[in-house]
């Protein structure tokens, strides 16, 4: 609802009789509040303000602002908090948990989808149809979104967590949290509940017992279902390496565990092929051949460690000394036994090279594994993503008249929003700013300034969003100064 700026109509100082009306709806709308909390939630005699405004799709909403903070809004004669509120009281509302890069699509104006969703052990939390939600991200239990359940909880099982799950009403980093102080959720511990009786359930499916322990897994990976686009979390793929991510804790072997080596990867397995079954394949596609199910559908469902080079270094060189693997001759060999052969060597390598010098061995292991980066916003859990990351480019470019123009594109991996930074750079340069679709790019914008900005540009990325330099190219292109005659 506030992806999008909005139009605000007035903006007043709340009367006397307002006030206590606020007090009583809120109390009836929200009954788990006590009266200290409802009294300070609205206080008696603090500046609190009325602000009437039109949504970017034409909604009416009251919004309550108390200490410079929006506290709670209303739409339809309804009453909904804010997530400075739920900061305050994040146990005000039932609260379901996603993933980290989901955020960034509930920001945009996305509803939740319940492939998205991470079901603690124990269990969702049971609403009905239309009751008002927190959502929070694993790890944090710090509302960064409210919405209303499109189905109940039955019906999200029984649906095997596919389709719509929330209307999403508000969120962190939305322009109603911008008219506020613009806070990062604080870190709230998860509660730690113990798992309910399943057979004790009302109105829930009942699973086939020797099943259970491996369907309360199925949420192996964040999916989100808008656009078909699969939001993966994944790493450097090493998989006789556990995870250290707390979330998919079970899913990786226990080190005290008796079981061998091949039993816990048969158990894995059977896992990601439990899940690949039953969110991944669609029944449009089958029948399915089974080298294709294996290797599309059963393999992208593990969650691999993420890992650094240096990490991955450390790993290599250990595995090799453990194994006696360094050549007696010559150290600056290694010899490959069966499992460094599968990994890097091709087939028609296989029984030729038997040994390699420790930088090929490296290098070759590196290229196996698959690349990502990680961004950490503050109070935020890092984000993960496939891939290399795009530095900020700024370049200039010619326009109408021999006019030049500065355009600068990537800046929503870093957290920027593209809107936000045009508007700043339009007070300091004193220019006019625009912000349209990068060419050739999906889902990018690009900001353009009239004129060389580069030299304002480049300062507010260092200095005031402080940037690292190696991710920012063009700034070479600022204007050089003039020489004083």
């Amino acid at each position: 609802m506030f992806a999008k700026a909005f139009r605000v109509k007035s903006n007043t100082a709340i009367k006397g009789s307002d006030r206590r009306k606020l007090r009583a709806d809120v109390t009836a709308a929200f009954p788990t509040l006590g009266t200290d909390q409802v009294s300070e939630l609205v206080p008696g005699k603090e500046e609190l303000n009325i602000v009437k405004l039109y949504a970017h799709r034409g909604d009416a909403v009251t919004v309550y602002v108390s200490g410079g903070n929006p506290i709670l809004f209303e739409l339809e004669k309804n009453l909904y908090p804010t997530v400075y509120t739920l900061w305050s009281y994040p146990d005000l509302l039932p609260t379901f948990t996603t993933w980290p890069p989901v955020l960034e699509k509930l920001v945009g104006g996305a509803d939740l989808m319940l492939p998205g969703l991470v079901v603690p052990p124990a269990g969702l939390p049971q609403v009905q149809k239309g009751d008002l939600c927190a959502i929070v991200l694993v790890g944090n239990r710090a509302p960064v979104a409210i919405g209303v359940a499109a189905v109940s909880t039955s019906e999200m099982l029984t649906s095997g967590l596919k389709g719509r799950g929330f209307s999403v009403l508000h969120t962190y980093q939305d322009h109603l949290w911008r008219c506020g102080n613009k806070s990062s959720p604080p870190s709230i511990a998860p509660l730690v509940l113990d798992p309910p009786d399943l057979s004790e359930e009302k109105g829930s499916v009942q699973a086939d017992p020797t099943l259970q322990g491996d369907m309360r897994h199925l949420t192996l990976e964040s999916e989100e279902e808008e656009n078909g686009e699969n939001q993966e979390m994944c790493g450097a793929k090493t998989l006789p390496e556990a995870s250290e991510d707390p979330s998919v804790g079970d899913l990786n072997p226990d080190p005290t565990d008796s079981k061998t080596l091949q039993e816990q990867m048969d158990e894995l397995l059977q896992r990601c092929f439990l899940h690949a079954l039953k969110c991944r394949v669609k029944k449009a596609d089958l029948p399915l051949l089974t080298s294709t199910f294996l290797g599309s559908h059963v393999f992208s469902c593990w969650k691999g460690s993420v890992l650094e080079g240096s990490e991955i270094r450390t790993v290599i060189i250990n595995y090799a000394k453990k194994n006696d693997l360094v050549d007696a001759d010559n150290k600056n060999l290694v010899k490959l036994d069966p499992i460094l052969s599968d990994c890097i060597l091709e087939k028609s390598e296989q029984h030729t090279v038997t040994k390699l010098p420790w930088d090929s061995l490296l290098t070759r292991c590196l290229g196996k594994l698959q690349p990502a980066y990680q961004v950490t916003f503050p109070g935020q859990e890092p984000i993960v993503k496939k891939g290399k990351i795009c530095p900020i480019d700024i370049t200039l470019a010619q326009r109408a008249s021999n006019k030049k123009v500065t355009v600068v594109r990537n800046l929503e991996a870093y957290g920027l929003d593209p809107s936000t930074v045009a508007a700043v750079l339009q007070q300091r340069c004193q220019a006019s700013t625009t912000v349209t679709p990068a060419p050739g790019a999906k889902d990018i914008l690009q900001v353009q300034i009239q004129g060389n900005q580069v030299h304002h540009l480049g300062r507010l990325l260092l200095e005031d969003y402080h940037l690292p330099r190696k991710y920012i190219q063009g700034l070479e292109k600022a204007p050089k100064p003039s020489r004083k005659k």
